[in-house]
């Protein structure tokens, strides 16, 4: 996201920037917030694929401390700027000491809300997507079961697909009220929804495992007893304001610019609030501002090695005709 690119024109992420959120999810977990008082009670919080934390900036700010004594805890495998109030781990979701060091965090006891706004790299196809969506949610709620106190809460992103239905069905098996919601910052273009579980009760026997399936076929024979793909249908909520911007629109600047800002005042650019540390993109980033990027291979770039001229052409290949006796004498006769 830049200056030249159509994301200026995102309403929402122009209001990330004017109002200090390093993106523009941010407004995603406050939509969802406002529907569902994720926050009310909430103490300790653990924020799962935190990076590049505005997820994390939004618990701060809410649930977290004036002391910046770290009742939220964010986790993710890249390296993710200072937040006041926030202490980081950089570790792996399906690993079982990352799971130690949160209740270590937290002094040894469970958190009281976990949310997850992490995504695979989509690829454009669909069925692909949405099966590695679902194993990064599950690695979530693995996760959750280790960290999370009896009648906390879980939030997560689902792409809803074909077989949706199946993980809604495991995450009722541990909690009590599961919805999917979709916040109006979320672009209606997106199969992206949020998961909402709250209510965690796990059934009776399980103890939480990373090293084996999330949901064994034990624990609930009810559930079990359901076949096909319907096991289990949720309500879908949307929320937010509705009335308020669409997150599909691409506002003009200057019209977007009266709405947005109440001074009046005319556009003006406002670069990000956290830069990304280490993006994957920084070598491409550093040969286009050189001028080297997709640049054409002219021949006087490239000179030819003398090694690899050759000093001599090659000779056509000769052709020999063997004689019948030349063949007896080498063994390939093959007449009986």
């Amino acid at each position: 996201m830049g200056r030249t690119s159509k994301d200026k024109r995102d309403v929402y992420y122009r209001l990330a920037k004017e109002n200090g959120w390093r993106a523009r999810s941010a407004f995603k977990l406050l939509q969802l917030n406002e529907e569902f008082q994720l926050f009310q009670g909430v103490t300790r919080a653990v924020d799962l694929c935190a990076a590049p934390g505005s997820w994390s900036q939004v618990l701060s700010q809410k649930i977290g401390s004036p002391q910046g004594s770290g009742h939220v805890v964010a986790v993710d495998l890249q390296a993710m700027a200072p937040l006041p109030g926030v202490l980081q781990i950089q570790g792996d979701i399906t690993q079982l000491s990352t799971a130690k060091e949160i209740i270590r965090h937290f002094e040894g006891c469970p958190a009281d809300l976990v949310v997850c706004d992490g995504a695979p790299d989509v690829t454009g196809l669909h069925d692909v997507d949405e099966y590695m969506q679902a194993q990064l949610l599950l690695a979530a709620l693995n996760i959750a079961t280790h960290v999370l106190k009896p009648g906390g809460c879980f939030v997560a992103k689902i792409f809803r697909g074909r077989d949706v239905t199946l993980i809604y069905s495991q995450l009722r098996v541990f909690f009590s009220n599961v919805l999917c919601a979709k916040p109006r910052s979320s672009r209606n273009s997106s199969i992206e929804a949020f998961a909402v579980c709250q209510g965690y009760d796990p059934p009776e026997g399980f103890l939480p495992d990373l090293t084996k399936p999330l949901l064994d076929h034990s624990y609930d024979p009810d559930l079990n007893q359901l076949d096909g793909p319907t096991r289990i249908i949720v309500p879908f909520v949307a929320c937010g304001d509705l009335s308020s911007y669409d997150s599909d629109r691409s506002y003009p600047l200057d019209v977007s610019a009266q709405l947005t800002l109440e001074d009046g005042s005319e556009y003006k650019y406002t670069p990000p609030t956290q830069p990304p540390i280490s993006p994957p993109y920084q070598e491409a980033c550093t040969l286009k501002k050189k001028g080297r990027l997709a640049k054409e291979i002219r021949s006087q770039d490239c000179p030819v090695n003398t090694v690899d001229t050759l000093a001599q052409p090659l000779a056509a290949p000769q052709r020999h005709t063997l004689m019948a006796s030349e063949v007896e004498d080498s063994g390939m006769n093959c007449s009986p």
